[in-house]
């Protein structure tokens, strides 16, 4: 499939009267939808204003990975929301909500994985960035990021041929991908107006997390901590019980799946943590 596959016209009829896609921005290549979102963002645009590129010339994935973003065949986008601040953890759970359940309508059984990796069958098949622009101590606006894999073959790319997977490869049927921007883009838009109504979406995503109960090393920068994936707290930070007993709570980083939580002994003494460089 190609390009003739996505229909932007008629995309912006049915998302008109949302407040995620009332804006669409469409380009058949960019060098980033990040980056030209944050243009927007900085020049004004209006919250829910949604960037699309059929293809990137420099795509990125959180910490700044290379994201290999053949054009044409998957789902790459970046809306601009202005939440506040104690919305900000709930619009990075909405963002992993809102793709989970759009794949979830197509017959395949999502999970997440901390912060807000989607996968299937425990390969990747969405990565999710956010990015958020403070000042004073305010959201002056965030960016979310989103890349779906849907009709694309990871197999001719041996660095990512073990690791990701796509809607194709998981059903053996190439699928429009108008209908998976929009079951995405009317998802977000359904969960971003619960969290602007104050509602927390902690148990639904929690609910969708594969990593809990499992053994990890979370890294972030130069740091890494090891441990069982024990809880979330409200605000999606994860909690890990170490071997030693202890308790860490890691704010930000990336987390690498370890072996069965059976494989390790814990002891009870619970003590909680907090390490500066997790923090985002």
């Amino acid at each position: 499939m190609a390009f003739t596959d996505f229909d932007i016209d008629a995309l912006r009829l049915v998302m008109c009267d949302r407040l995620v896609g009332h804006r669409l921005v469409y380009h058949e290549r960019t060098t980033s939808t990040m980056d030209e979102a944050r243009r927007l963002a900085e020049a004004g645009a209006e919250e829910g204003t949604v960037v699309i590129a059929e293809g990137q010339t420099a795509a990125r994935g959180r910490f700044d990975r290379p994201w290999v973003a053949p054009p044409g065949q998957n789902l790459y986008f970046s809306v601009v929301l202005r939440p506040s601040l104690r919305q900000l953890p709930y619009t990075n759970m909405a963002a992993a909500l809102a793709v989970a359940r759009a794949v979830g309508t197509l017959g395949l059984r999502p999970t997440i994985k901390w912060p807000n990796d989607i996968r299937v069958n425990d390969r990747k098949l969405c990565g999710i960035l956010v990015e958020v622009e403070l000042k004073m101590q305010r959201v002056a606006f965030a960016v979310v990021g989103i890349g779906v894999n849907v009709n694309f073959d990871p197999s001719p790319y041996p660095e990512i041929a073990g690791t990701a997977t796509s809607i194709y490869q998981e059903t053996g049927k190439r699928i429009g991908r108008n209908i998976v921007m929009r079951a995405v883009l009317e998802e977000l838009d359904d969960l971003y107006r619960r969290v602007a109504g104050g509602i927390s979406l902690t148990a639904d995503w929690a609910a969708m997390l594969d990593t809990l109960g499992r053994n990890v090393e979370v890294h972030w920068k130069d740091s890494v901590v090891k441990g069982r994936a024990q809880s979330v707290d409200e605000h999606g930070n994860l909690v890990l019980a170490r071997p030693d007993g202890s308790t860490f709570k890691a704010m930000a980083g990336d987390v690498t799946l370890q072996s069965r939580p059976d494989q390790v002994k814990y002891a009870s003494r619970s003590v909680v943590e907090s390490d500066p460089c997790f923090r985002d």
